[in-house]
């Protein structure tokens, strides 16, 4: 049978869950919630489901085994710990939560469940990251160079901190994401971050330019800078340099002087969609490459660097 799946939340980012879902045959969307009753109703309108503005209400309601969040991180609030209850297994969009508290306590109400989690962390299933775990398995990183440089995004949540943390936290969260994956996991954080040039700019008050020094707990180095101050996309990556080697994670490896290209031939959205919605059948978890724990963990480096850039002083991260 096929794993009846709900959303809390049926914008942009959903819709393409929708769409890759709506390809599955054992996966039959029943429900949608969002706070704009327009968007829910289309996407029911759609896929022959029912609509619904309160989670609360749909999660009563509907029998479900499964349920998407795909909302900004401040609009996480109890939908995950009400479906974690009722042993609905979870997909939940990057970055899980606006706060560290908030995260742990949905984090508690998962593992009190054993329900699946699966975070939207899709750069993690790209062919290309396979080849540098492997790549690296038996190198010493030195050093990780992390950019995310572009334009502002138009959504009015994007642009005020209390919805979305800044960019470092809700878009960045990419690259560090990434560097944990394939590096390590981080000791320390030290940022800086200011308002520069968009100050004419109605309603925002995050970080129009960013940089973070971490300190990973194998010793590598890393600097990741971010900004949303231009009318283009400029970059995006994640470069990994070892002695004799750089990985452009996605791009190309470079091993003494000699550059080979990396392919990309999976989907990787598609690759996290069914990845989870085989746990939810099997029970197994293997294919899952970001549970909620995982993704908790990026979450506190950004979020560390929030607090660094507010404090001026580095800051340590603890389990």
């Amino acid at each position: 049978m096929a794993v009846r799946v709900g959303f809390v939340g049926c914008g942009g980012m959903a819709r393409g869950h929708m769409k890759t879902l709506a390809e599955m045959k054992d996966a039959k969307m029943v429900a949608f919630c969002d706070v704009q009753k327009d968007r829910a109703e289309s996407a029911a309108t759609e896929y022959k489901g029912t609509a619904y503005t309160d989670h609360r209400e749909m999660l009563e309601r509907e029998d479900l085994q499964a349920l998407y969040t795909v909302v900004p991180p401040g609009a996480h609030t109890d939908a995950e710990i009400m479906a974690a209850k009722k042993g609905i297994h979870l997909f939940i969009e990057k970055p899980v939560a606006a706060t560290l508290g908030k995260a742990r306590e949905i984090e508690a109400a998962i593992r009190a469940s054993g329900v699946v989690s699966s975070v939207g962390y899709h750069w993690r299933y790209q062919d290309s990251t396979a080849v540098a775990k492997e790549k690296l398995a038996n190198r010493t990183v030195g050093m990780v160079l992390g950019y995310w440089m572009g334009g502002l995004p138009g959504v009015p949540w994007w642009r005020v901190m209390s919805g979305s943390a800044g960019q470092m936290v809700e878009q960045t969260t990419h690259i560090f994401d990434l560097a944990r994956y394939l590096v390590g996991d981080v000791r320390r954080v030290f940022s800086f971050q200011a308002l520069r040039t968009l100050t004419d700019v109605p309603n925002l008050d995050v970080p129009d330019f960013g940089t973070a020094l971490l300190e990973f707990e194998n010793g590598a180095i890393g600097t990741f800078s971010n900004t949303c101050a231009l009318d283009f996309g400029y970059t995006v990556g994640l470069h990994i340099v070892c002695r004799n080697m750089v990985i452009e994670v996605g791009s190309r490896i470079i091993e003494s002087g000699n550059a080979v290209p990396m392919e990309n031939k999976t989907n990787p959205n598609a690759a996290e969609n069914r990845a989870f919605i085989d746990a939810v059948k099997t029970g197994k978890r293997d294919a899952i490459l970001s549970d909620y724990s995982d993704a908790v963990r990026t979450l506190a480096v950004t979020l560390a660097a929030n607090e660094s850039a507010a404090t001026g002083k580095p800051v340590a991260l603890k389990e």
